[in-house]
């Protein structure tokens, strides 16, 4: 299924972890069905992982990462509910892959960092009893469990950050090397940036009414044609345009002129950026318009595109390496579901 595809990919490609994200869902009302508290969820076994076992809290939390909206609706679609789950249960999966991985190699988070994290979630409270009261319930009072936990994080985030975003790094000549390669993604059509302003009679208006239409869009061609900024035929365009883009002051934005009328092509390709045009007739409709840029067909330079185009790249490669070393790691774990 396409969005079960779509989450999957979401989720493996949000896995940047900070320690903050792991723990921000303690401000957070968690949508709790079975009506069990808050600290029984926090001990109830979800899923275990090579004999550590993770708890219903951590799915949530996950849950609520990947569809952040069931905070301001009470919850989650009925239609989409088991699918974040799964998403979060196997997110949570990766993530304690990860710090298993980071133990195994004796991977460890210098004091100072450790001590700074400390501090930072510290801070996240407004005052001391709800820190506590979070010491409390998550982590048995004990403020060594909290600091254990912030470790993780910080190993888990260490992790990838060797594994996935060092390798990663999409070079200009890389993007280049691709834009050259696919020539076609970057050809476009002849395209306009227009604002218009029309009059609209009635498909049964009278030959009086007609007449009325078309004294009223010569006064409208002089007064844009006076307007000195895009503004300012904008404005006019708010007050006097009769078609629904007088709410965006008339901006058409960027046009591919094959979808224009042909008399709207045949005046904007002999006008420079800044012209307004005369009266064009379209059936009973009058139209005038703004020409705020005009491209010939062709190819987009690689300057244009390339900050976008690494970019692109390389979210594409983060998401098959993030995918390829969780399917690394799943292949010699026992994961049990409880």
């Amino acid at each position: 299924m396409k969005h079960r595809s779509h989450l999957l990919t979401v989720v493996l490609a949000g896995a940047a972890i900070v320690f903050a994200l792991a723990f921000s869902s303690h401000a957070v009302a968690i949508t709790n069905p079975a009506n069990e508290s808050h600290a029984a969820i926090v001990t109830k076994p979800a899923i275990r992982v090579n004999g550590t076992v993770l708890t219903e809290i951590d799915v949530r939390r996950e849950m609520y990462a990947i569809f952040p909206y069931a905070r301001q609706h009470n919850g989650f679609p009925k239609s989409m509910e088991a699918e974040i789950r799964n998403g979060a249960m196997q997110m949570i999966v990766f993530e304690e892959l990860l710090y298993q991985e980071a133990k195994r190699r004796g991977l460890a988070i210098p004091s100072e960092r450790l001590a700074k994290a400390e501090t930072s979630f510290r801070q996240m409270y407004a005052n001391k009893a709800k820190y506590d009261e979070y010491l409390r319930i998550e982590c048995n009072g004990s403020a060594q469990v909290l600091r254990e936990k912030i470790r993780r994080s910080l190993l888990i985030e260490k992790m990838l950050n060797t594994e996935v975003e060092l390798k990663t790094t999409v070079t200009a000549a890389e993007a280049r090397a691709y834009y050259v390669k696919n020539p076609t993604l970057y050809q476009h059509g002849e395209t306009v940036d227009i604002q218009t302003i029309s009059i609209i009679p009635p498909q049964n208006a009278s030959v009086m009414v007609k007449l009325e239409s078309r004294t009223k869009i010569k006064e409208i061609a002089r007064l844009g044609k006076a307007a000195k900024t895009a503004r300012d035929f904008g404005a006019i365009a708010e007050q006097l345009s009769e078609d629904d883009w007088h709410t965006r002051m008339g901006d058409r934005g960027t046009v591919d002129v094959s979808v224009l009328p042909p008399d709207v092509v045949k005046a904007a390709r002999g006008m420079k950026p800044g012209d307004v045009s005369e009266p064009i007739a379209l059936g009973t409709s009058w139209v005038v318009f703004r020409l705020n840029a005009h491209r010939p067909a062709g190819r987009t330079p690689f300057v244009q595109v390339k900050s976008k185009l690494q970019s692109d790249l390389q979210r594409q490669k983060r998401e098959q390496v993030r995918a390829s070393l969780n399917q690394k790691l799943r292949k010699t774990a026992k994961i049990e579901l409880l």
